[in-house]
């Protein structure tokens, strides 16, 4: 069902208002009151990015604007209206002005917590900029007012410039004082918690790590996560109200745990991952284990897939010597594997691909998973287990919604094969994933069938897997190949295509997002040597390869903040794991290409 919109009688009426108040030049303030009036907003403008305001969707642009350098855009998602809203002081009994520039789509200019009667302007469409106006007293005892802008639901984006408040200042006192009793509570491999004692008139808390300002919350604790593993972090928290900031907490420290495994099973600060196809061939040729370079260290196995969908058993079948002349034998390719693992590389079995549908829509399915993949492992003697699970292996059921607590079988009976499979083999063993950015980033603005349903049920569908097995993962290599457009956290749409695309999509990754505009809901960042950039090898191997330099700019950008373009990322990932490839084979096809990129940078 359909959120209803405002009737359009509403609008006529609100901007026949405001424009005959401009025209006339009246207000509804005293020529006295004017006289000491002020602007009341803080960053109004929009000049220093999203200062003193708090959004659920929105960021800074550089055009359009009214005036100055900037303006803010916001696209409302699902059920987010994209609202950005900022409290002020105000004085009691005094009558304001709240005036704004707006273009786009439905779009709101409103103040709450008046006192008396809450006010609102909007406009329906407005393909240039825009004034917006209304006014309001506040109630005898009221202080302090919110103003906001918000767009409507399913509706485009909207952008606000030159917002002000102006009206006499209310009283604001001083900063408040510094927060004591920080202390660091649990501490994990990825994250720490944080708390801290309230301080009498603060109206939020700003949290340093390291000396870095890094996040603002209104309550006394919060949970930092995207933390490196076996790292000492300091930790300073500092008051916040309207008149400034407080002077910061006494420092604590905490030291991350070294994690179960999941991050690093011996391999190396910056890996390079391929894939072989093992058990086909295509126009690339077949590629003998024992001729795979040295610099990769990781080879994925092309593929195990099921006897059926729905059976959970899966096999891997060796190339044949009809499709494949020059395959080698079975005692061969198992003794090239332990050369392999001799060396330090590690070589894992890939789960699915195009062709290899799996869904484990029932227990036992679940359980002939784990039997069949600990077949083919322990047959190869290989190190782990890749999931590649692509089509319609993974959708979401309706009454599906939240992905911290999956309800849909095909997910939750997945989640509980990789877990026993972890289990079985300890904590050396390799668990990789390589979804395709449906999957993905793509549950930043949809997921399931949505609020209302009629959405592809598919997508965000591997969000729920990662996000259970985070602790348990090596590595996330999404494939940003073969995509369509998806939107970063920019509130832009990104394309493949170019160093950009890269960016955007692994800055998601590495900072966390809200799953369908959801603020509530929101998928934590991963770590950095959890995540590498899938790319493909060659313009044979898929849609979406970009040049060696376009590459280089994607590492310079994310591991040094060098070369980034126009995506501004939100943190510098040194630890950036590396790079996957579709594939071993294609790379060698083309003359080693990616391979020698990659050498180059991290040689």
């Amino acid at each position: 069902m359909e959120r209803s919109r405002p009737r359009a009688r509403h609008t006529l009426v609100t901007l026949l208002t405001a424009a005959a108040l401009a025209a006339s030049g009246t207000t509804a303030l005293s020529s006295a009151a004017r006289a000491a009036d002020a602007d009341l907003v803080r960053n109004g403008g929009f000049e220093t990015g999203l200062d003193g305001w708090t959004c659920t969707a929105g960021a800074t642009v550089s055009s359009p604007v009214r005036s100055g350098a900037a303006a803010l855009r916001a696209t409302p998602a699902g059920a987010d209206n994209a609202r950005c809203a900022q409290t002020v002081t105000v004085k009691p009994d005094s009558s304001y002005t709240l005036t704004g520039h707006v273009r786009g789509a439905y779009v709101y200019l409103g103040a709450s917590g008046t006192g008396t009667t809450d006010v609102s302007a909007w406009a329906q469409s407005a393909p240039d900029w825009q004034r917006l106006t209304t006014t309001f007293r506040t109630g005898p005892s009221t202080t302090r007012v919110t103003i906001y802008t918000h767009g409507w639901y399913g509706t485009g984006a909207y952008h606000a410039d030159d917002i002000s408040l102006t009206g006499p200042a209310g009283e604001t006192g001083g900063p408040p004082a510094a927060p004591g009793g920080l202390t660091a509570g649990s501490v994990t491999s990825s994250g720490v918690d944080l708390s801290w004692s309230p301080v009498p008139g603060a109206t939020g808390y700003a949290v340093y790590r390291d000396g870095t300002r890094v996040r603002t919350v209104t309550g006394t604790s919060t949970t930092l996560t995207g933390l490196t593993p076996s790292t000492a972090y300091a930790f300073q928290v500092a008051a916040v109200n309207d008149a400034g900031e407080s002077a910061r907490s006494a420092t604590v420290t905490a030291t991350t745990t070294a994690g179960p495994g999941g991050g690093g099973s011996g391999l190396p600060a910056h890996a390079l991952v391929g894939y072989l196809h093992a058990s086909f061939a295509n126009g690339s040729g077949y590629t003998r284990m024992a001729d795979v370079p040295d610099s990769w260290d990781v080879i994925d196995l092309a593929f195990g897939e099921p006897t059926s969908v729905t059976s959970g058993d899966i096999r891997f079948e060796r190339c044949p010597v009809t499709e494949c002349p020059n395959v080698e034998s079975d005692a061969e390719f198992k003794a090239a594997i332990k050369a392999k693992q001799a060396a330090g590389k590690k070589v894992l079995i890939s789960i699915g691909g195009q062709n290899g549908q799996v869904r484990l829509t029932t227990a036992a399915a679940r359980d002939t998973f784990v039997s069949s993949v600990s077949k083919i492992i322990d047959e190869y003697g290989l190190d782990g287990l890749d999931i590649d699970f692509e089509g319609h292996s993974l959708s979401l059921n309706a009454d599906d919604t939240d992905f911290r607590n999956p309800k849909t079988p095909v997910i939750v009976h997945l989640i509980s094969a990789l877990k026993t499979l972890k289990a079985r083999y300890g904590e050396d063993f390799v668990l990789t994933m390589a979804p395709e950015t449906f999957f993905v980033q793509l549950g930043h603005q949809y997921y399931g069938t949505g609020k209302w349903g009629g959405q592809d049920p598919r997508a965000g569908a591997y969000l729920p897997v990662i996000h259970a097995l985070r602790d348990d993962l090596t590595l996330l290599h999404v494939q940003d190949y073969n995509s369509g457009p998806i939107m970063g956290l920019d509130n832009q749409y990104h394309s493949m295509g170019g160093a950009d695309f890269h960016i955007a999509m692994t800055d998601m990754l590495l900072t966390g997002f809200p799953v369908a505009g959801d603020a509530g809901k929101v998928f934590p960042p991963l770590r950095a040597d959890q995540v590498a950039i899938g790319m493909p090898a060659s313009t044979n191997a898929g849609n979406g390869h970009v040049s060696p330099a376009e590459v280089t700019k994607a590492l310079n950008c994310l591991t040094r903040k060098t070369d980034c373009g126009s995506y501004a990322t939100h943190g510098t990932w040194p630890a950036l794991r590396g790079l996957m490839t579709w594939s071993i084979n294609w790379d060698r096809y083309a003359n080693w290409e990616f391979q020698k990129n990659f050498d180059a940078y991290f040689g």
